[in-house]
C-alpha cells in the first residue's frame, strides 16, 4: 500500500534523541546474486526458446487438445510466467531501491523490453482460449481434476471475451506496452527528483511529506507551500503524463468495447460493478459521520478555527513524541501476529531473519510501502521507509500481513496464488487492526487510549475516504479527457471538487493545493485500484468484527482464505464467515466499526 512518504535519512541514523537501530536491508540473491549472475543469463536464454518453442507447438492448436493436453500447455505457460516473473522481480526491485541510478534503471528498462519481445508470440494463448466454445471447455475440465483446478484462471480470461481485439492487434498491443511504462518511469524520476527548500535546505519529497506530521505547525506550513510551489513549477510535465496515459486508456477501451473507463478494473478485479457503486455510495453517504465529524473533534484539538490541509495529518498535541525502535517494532507486531495464530508468527519470523525487508530511509529509493510476492518459488520482499513513528509501526503490520498473505497463497502455483486487489488488502488490514487491538489493550491510560484511537481513525479515514475521493477524481479525470485534453487547470479543477466534499466543514484550502493530485502514485501506474483500499477495509473491519464475537474455528477459516490466493470469488472466500460484499449492508457494518471508535473520542471529550 502507497503510505505517507518518509525523509531521507541514514539508514541507521537517529530519529530526534533516540537511535532506531539496525535497520534491515534486502537480500535479493534469493532471485539473482547480481545483473551479471550466469542464473540470470541462464533464465533469459531459457525463456526465450521456451517462448518460441510454446508459440511453435500450440498456436492455432489449442481447440484440437484434449485435457491432458491442455494441462500440458497450461503448466508451460505457467512455468514461462514464473521465469519471466523472476527476471522482473529483481530487475524492479533492485530499481526501487535506488530510482535515481541510471544503471538500475536501464538494466530494468532492457529486461523489460526483452521479456515483452519474447512474450509476444504467446499471446495466442489467451485469444484461442477465448474462442473456445463453453461446452468444450467444460467438457475438457470435467475429464481432468488437475485442469479443473484451473477454472477460475479461465473464467478471468474469458471474462475478458467480449472485449478481444484481433490476433494482430493484440500483439500489437503487448508490444506497445513498453511505451506506456515509459510514462510510468518518467513520472517516478520526476517525483524521486524533486528539490524541495526548507529552511535553506535541500529535501526530497519524502522529506518534506513528512515534515506534515511535524509537531510544529510552522513547519507544516512550510512545507505543504514548498510542495504547492513545487508541484506547480512540474505541472505541465504531470498534466502530460495524466493527459497521455487516460488517452492511451480511452483508445484501448474505445477499441475493445468496454462501456465505462472502469471496467477493465473491476474485471481484473473479479468484482462487479454494483458491488464497488455501493461501497462508493455507502462511503461517500458516511462522509457527514466519519471524517466531518473526526475532523470536527481534531480541529478543536489543534485549538484552531479551521484546519488547513497541513494540518489534516499533524500530530495531535496529547501525541507521543518518543520514537520506536526497530526491534521494538519488530516485537510488537510479532506479538500481536502470534497471538493470534502462533502460524502466524511462524511464517512472518523469516522477513526479519533472512533478509526479506529493507526498512531504512536512503537517498533515492523510492517512497512509501510495498510488499511483493515475487514469484511462488522464491518468497516476498517488503520495502518500507521506517522513521520510528508509531505509524510506520502500523505500515510494518500491513506489509508483513501482504507478506503472510503471500507466502500462504503461492501453494496454488503462479496462475492462481495472485489475489485480486479487492482481497490482496485483506491479510495487510487485518494485521494491522491485530497489532492496533494489542496497543491499545496496552494503552497505559486514558490520554494514550485517546491518542492510539485517533491514530488508528486518521489511518482508515485515510484508507476509506481519501481512497474513495480519489477514486471520485479518477471517474472524473477520465470521464472529462475523453472530452479532449485537459489543461493543468483542469485537473485542478476535478481534484478540489471532491477534496471539500470528503474532508469537510472543518477544513479550508490553502492557494496551490489543487496541485497535490500531482504526486499520488497509483493514477498513473494503476488506475483506480484505489477503491480496493476501501474494499479491503471495509471486508476487514466485517471480518474482525466476527472475530471478536468469538466465531467458531475463525483462525482456520482465516487461513484457508489466505491460502486460496485467486483461486475463489469473493463470495466463495466470505460464505464461510456469514458475509457477503454483495449486501449494502455489509458495507455499513464496516464503517460503523470506524464510526464507534470516533463516538468514543467524542465520549471522552465530556
Amino acid at each position: 500500500m502507497f503510505q505517507l512518504p518518509f525523509p531521507v535519512r541514514d539508514a541507521n541514523a537517529s530519529a530526534g534523541d533516540q537511535p532506531l537501530g539496525n535497520l534491515p536491508e534486502w537480500n535479493l540473491d534469493d532471485l539473482y546474486t547480481g545483473e551479471d549472475a550466469p542464473e540470470l543469463k541462464g533464465d533469459l536464454d531459457w525463456l526465450e526458446q521456451a517462448c518460441a518453442d510454446f508459440a511453435s507447438d500450440y498456436e492455432g492448436k489449442l481447440a484440437n487438445l484434449d485435457a491432458a493436453g491442455l494441462l500440458g500447455c497450461v503448466l508451460r505457460n505457467e512455468k514461462i510466467n514464473q521465469t519471466a516473473g523472476r527476471i522482473m522481480s529483481f530487475a524492479g526491485l533492485r530499481y526501487y531501491q535506488l530510482t535515481t541510478d541510471a544503471g538500475r534503471a536501464k538494466f530494468m528498462s532492457d529486461v523489460q523490453e526483452k521479456i515483452t519481445n519474447y512474450t509476444t508470440p504467446l499471446v495466442f494463448f489467451t485469444l484461442e482460449l477465448n474462442r473456445l466454445e463453453d461446452e468444450h471447455l467444460d467438457g475438457l475440465l470435467a475429464q481432468n481434476p488437475d485442469l479443473a483446478r484451473y477454472k477460475p484462471v479461465f473464467d478471468r480470461i474469458r471474462a475478458m471475451k467480449p472485449y478481444q481485439l484481433s490476433d494482430e492487434l493484440e500483439k500489437f498491443l503487448h508490444d506497445l506496452g513498453v511505451v506506456g511504462d515509459a510514462w510510468e518511469r518518467l513520472f517516478d524520476e520526476t517525483i524521486a527528483g524533486l528539490e524541495f527548500q526548507i529552511d535553506g535546505e535541500p529535501l526530497n519529497i519524502e522529506g518534506t511529506l513528512n515534515l506534515l506530521t511535524d509537531t510544529d505547525r510552522g513547519k507544516r506550513e512550510t512545507a505543504a507551500r514548498e510542495l504547492a510551489e513545487v508541484f506547480g513549477s512540474n505541472i505541465k510535465i504531470f498534466a502530460r503524463v495524466h493527459n497521455t496515459q487516460a488517452k492511451e486508456k480511452e483508445i484501448l477501451d474505445r477499441w475493445r468495447g468496454m462501456p465505462t473507463p472502469q471496467t477493465g478494473r473491476h474485471l481484473s478485479n473479479h468484482v462487479e460493478p454494483e458491488v464497488v457503486e455501493a461501497l462508493r455510495n455507502a462511503v461517500v453517504a458516511a462522509y457527514p459521520k466519519l471524517s466531518h465529524r473526526y475532523y470536527e473533534l481534531k480541529r478543536k484539538w489543534l485549538g484552531v478555527d479551521k484546519m488547513q490541509v497541513w494540518d489534516r495529518n499533524a500530530p495531535l498535541p496529547m501525541d507521543d513524541p518518543s520514537i520506536v525502535a526497530w526491534k521494538d517494532a519488530e516485537k510488537t507486531v510479532m506479538e500481536a501476529y502470534n497471538a493470534f495464530d502462533p502460524r502466524m508468527g511462524e511464517i512472518a519470523a523469516p522477513f526479519f531473519s533472512s533478509g526479506w525487508i529493507d526498512a531504512g530511509v536512503k537517498p533515492g529509493k523510492a517512497p512509501g510501502a510495498f510488499a511483493h510476492p515475487t514469484v511462488t518459488n522464491v518468497h516476498p520482499y517488503v520495502m518500507l521507509n521506517y522513521l520510528g513513528k508509531p505509524r510506520d509501526v502500523m505500515t510494518l503490520a500491513h506489509e508483513l500481513g501482504h507478506g503472510v498473505h503471500q507466502v500462504l497463497a503461492a501453494g496454488q502455483g503462479e496462475m492462481l496464488s495472485s489475489t485480486p486487489l479487492t482481497l490482496a488488502e485483506t491479510a495487510s488490514v487485518f494485521g494491522e487492526m491485530l497489532t492496533f487491538r494489542k496497543m491499545l489493550d496496552g494503552a497505559a491510560d486514558q490520554n494514550q487510549r485517546k491518542v492510539l484511537l485517533a491514530g488508528k481513525v486518521e489511518d482508515m479515514i485515510n484508507t476509506v475516504v481519501r481512497q474513495i475521493a480519489f477514486y471520485d477524481f479518477e471517474c472524473k479525470l477520465h470521464e472529462a479527457r475523453r472530452g479532449g485534453e485537459l489543461t493543468p487547470e483542469d485537473i485542478n479543477a476535478l481534484w478540489m471538487s471532491v477534496q471539500g466534499e470528503s474532508l469537510g466543514p472543518a477544513f479550508e484550502f490553502m492557494e496551490g493545493y489543487e496541485t497535490f493530485w500531482t504526486y499520488i502514485p497509483h493514477f498513473v501506474h494503476s488506475p483506480f485500484y484505489v477503491y480496493a483500499y476501501a474494499f479491503g477495509d471495509g471486508l476487514v473491519n466485517a471480518l474482525y468484527s466476527v472475530y471478536s464475537e468469538g466465531a467458531e474455528d475463525f483462525e482456520d477459516k482465516y487461513f484457508d482464505m489466505l491460502k486460496a490466493g485467486g483461486s475463489k470469488h469473493h463470495k466463495e472466500l466470505l460464505e464461510p464467515f456469514g458475509l457477503d460484499a454483495s449486501d449494502p449492508k455489509f458495507w455499513s457494518k464496516g464503517l460503523s466499526m470506524i464510526s464507534g471508535f470516533i463516538d468514543e473520542l467524542e465520549a471522552m471529550e465530556d
